[in-house]
């Protein structure tokens, strides 16, 4: 059975395991039922790739998205991996070849979508085609309660008992509560081994910022990354496209995107987005969940997200590569209000209502943290952190001032006035704005009618805001949104907690630049012709620039300038077979000139065996006509060499036995080699 590390290096240019990544790889090849929960970007592609490489049979890849599916099978192909995906999207060709390829018994992979399930003739298809593992890719879409429900995934248990199979789920999405259904869903109730990788991004810089014109806070926020890759998510479909027009005007690269467009305006943008650097695209959430592009370097949100699970799986679609990436979520009391609206008018059972606002009320709570966002974050899924360093409150401490008495009279406007009133209203009586609608219904008269001139209009609209951010108060659909108190705000009302608020952090609201460069100022120029070279090989081939070579690896290759194509193999992401594709392009961009290797000595390169190959060439070449230039000449094949120079031979009759070389070539060269080959042992 194939080596996972050796075939980590060799294939995908990698020179070891990421974090975590190892132990998934083992369980997986030797055929353990297996969920692993792992943060985007942190290679739960590899933890099923790997395995499949290694294991006889074809693998089958569950994947909820035809462009992800697509993207990786390329990616696949550009490595060497012989790799398929039977989608709708398919040509006849392209199915034709998928069916070739599985009769012949070469592929190694096989992608599809969970809707095939439902075609009886799936099941006969993997049996004919040896199927020995099903790998499921967000599995957390199985489960009901989750943000990206799929009812085909529930299919995928039937397939892996009727296959008798074992089965491997990957998430980076997935709380305890979807954890419990994959388990029940997926093995029958059965716990698999399971991987927790935990869900920190320390690459993603985190910041939320009260809006306050959030246009002008999007465009501010996109100007100081000119030229970068970058989403920027609103909640409603017309907003995408008043904003894009808004950043082409400013100068930028960017287009919108939205379920209301027709497939094939949708399509250009997915393609656009994968093939151009420092695009733009201003999407509602129906854009990302397909997109494997791994230098994206900012997300925004011109809007509150619908839950915490959906903010992590969209700004996690930031910085894939490892690379430093930055992310700004914008809202404010309408956005709140917007999100307890829909849950409560929604046709969901009422547990059901009662999970999502608990959803709501988590990312509230990190939107309106006091200290170290990461660690609200993480503890939302039940991990500890010391304070990350890397979000805009460790950047920037919050202003906070006890809150209790300002609470309590705000508790006190709502109650006195009937629960019937929104926060404009409540704020005139507060701060003793006699209103014709305060006169009116005799609000002026009450208790509370000016007892908080202390504080501004704009901080009690601040208060008021974290109140909801908070879950002490709701809007009440069937009131028109006037708020009301819930039970969390007794025991404050009641003298029995104290609570403690931000000041306004409007004035904060952009925050500092995280990612500047991802080079130096001298390694510029050279990581510019890099992409242009990727760029147009990209779009030769037709596939995604990431195919080609992912941002890190040129920036690496920028930063090292390797002078030969064995230290181009050394290069993060540099496999054999994109070595041997690209290779010599590149290094012609870095040295001005590209090196021809024969392709036995090509497939050596930076291995070990490569040095010793290339004296052993230099030994024959020197013995063409024997040691005095005057015998029959006499030559090896780069093939024998390259056998010699991997296995390498002690003695003279191992040497014939590996080479299979004759009296004569062994009378030749034989000497002359194993002193080459003791000379290695010795370096």
């Amino acid at each position: 059975m194939a080596d996972p590390a050796d075939l980590l290096h060799r294939v995908f240019g990698f020179p070891g395991f990421r974090p975590g990544q190892e132990e998934i790889v083992r369980a997986v090849q030797q055929g353990r039922n297996t969920l692993a929960i792992m943060p985007t970007g942190g290679g739960k592609s590899l933890c099923f790739q790997l395995p499949a490489l290694c294991r006889d049979g074809v693998t089958v890849v569950i994947s909820p998205l035809i462009a992800l599916m697509r993207d990786q099978v390329r990616a696949l192909r550009a490595a060497g991996v012989d790799a398929g995906a039977l989608t709708s999207g398919n040509t006849d060709e392209e199915t034709e070849e998928v069916f070739q390829a599985l009769e012949e018994g070469r592929l190694k992979l096989l992608y599809m979508a969970p809707e095939r399930l439902a075609s009886g003739a799936t099941q006969h298809l993997l049996r004919r085609a040896n199927c020995t593992l099903i790998a499921v890719d967000e599995a957390h879409c199985v489960s009901q309660w989750g943000h990206d429900f799929r009812p085909d995934y529930l299919r995928i248990g039937d397939l892996r008992r009727a296959l008798n199979v074992p089965l491997a789920a990957f998430t980076a999405t997935a709380d305890e509560e979807t954890r419990a259904e994959i388990v029940t869903r997926l093995f029958d109730g059965t716990p698999p081994e399971t991987f927790l990788r935990g869900f920190d991004r320390p690459n993603i810089h985190l910041a939320f910022a009260v809006k306050d014109k959030p246009r002008d806070q999007i465009l501010r926020f996109a100007a100081a990354r000119k030229g970068q890759s970058g989403i920027v998510y609103c909640a409603a479909r017309a907003r995408t496209e008043v904003l894009a027009q808004a950043l082409r005007e400013a100068g930028h690269a960017a287009c919108h995107y939205h379920g209301g467009m027709e497939a094939e305006a949708r399509r250009d943008v997915e393609i656009r987005f994968q093939r151009e650097d420092g695009l733009i695209v201003v999407a509602t959430i129906a854009f990302g969940m397909g997109i494997d592009k791994p230098d994206i370097r900012w997300v925004a949100h011109s809007d509150l997200p619908k839950s915490i699970e959906a903010y992590y799986q969209e700004i996690g679609r930031a910085g894939r590569d490892g690379a430093a990436a930055e992310t700004l979520t914008l809202y404010g009391p309408d956005d709140i209000r917007l999100r307890r609206t829909q849950i409560d008018e929604g046709l969901a059972p009422a547990d059901r209502k009662a999970a999502d606002h608990g959803r709501l009320n988590a990312l509230l709570g990190l939107a309106e943290a006091t200290g170290c966002r990461r660690q609200v974050l993480l503890g939302y899924f039940g991990e500890t952190s010391d304070p990350c360093g890397n979000c805009d409150l460790c950047d920037r401490p919050a202003d906070v001032f006890d809150a209790t008495e300002a609470v309590r009279k705000a508790l006190s406007a709502i109650l006195r006035t009937g629960e019937w009133f929104g926060t404009g209203h409540l704020i005139d009586i507060l701060t003793g704005n006699a209103t014709q609608k305060v006169r009116d219904r005799g609000h002026d008269a009450l208790p509370t009618f000016a007892v908080g001139q202390d504080l501004s209009k704009a901080a009690w609209g601040a208060v008021f805001r974290q109140m909801m951010g908070r879950d002490l108060v709701r809007p009440d659909a069937e009131r028109h949104g006037a708020l009301r108190m819930t039970d969390a705000a007794r025991p404050i009302l009641r003298g029995e907690a104290s609570i403690t608020l931000r000041r306004d952090t409007i004035a904060n609201a952009v925050p500092r630049v995280a990612v500047k460069t991802l080079v130096s100022e001298e390694d510029a120029p050279l990581l510019s012709a890099l992409k242009a070279k990727r760029r147009a090989l990209a779009e030769a081939a037709s596939v995604p620039a990431y195919v080609v070579f992912p941002d890190r690896t040129l920036i690496e290759m920028a930063e090292r300038k390797p002078a030969n194509l064995d230290q181009m193999a050394q290069i993060t992401g540099v496999g054999a077979k994109k070595l041997e594709s690209y290779g010599a392009e590149f290094l012609a961009v870095i040295t001005g000139a590209a090196e021809h290797l024969h392709p036995v000595r090509l497939r050596l390169a930076g291995s070990g065996a490569a040095d010793v190959f290339d004296r052993l060439a230099r030994a024959s070449q020197d013995l063409y006509r024997g040691v005095d230039g005057t015998e029959k000449p006499m030559s090896l094949s780069p093939a024998i060499l390259r056998k010699i120079a991997e296995r390498r031979p002690t003695t003279l009759p191992e040497l014939d036995r590996v080479a299979d070389l004759g009296p004569a070539r062994i009378e030749r060269f034989g000497d002359a080699f194993l002193s080459v080959l003791r000379a290695d042992e010795t370096l």
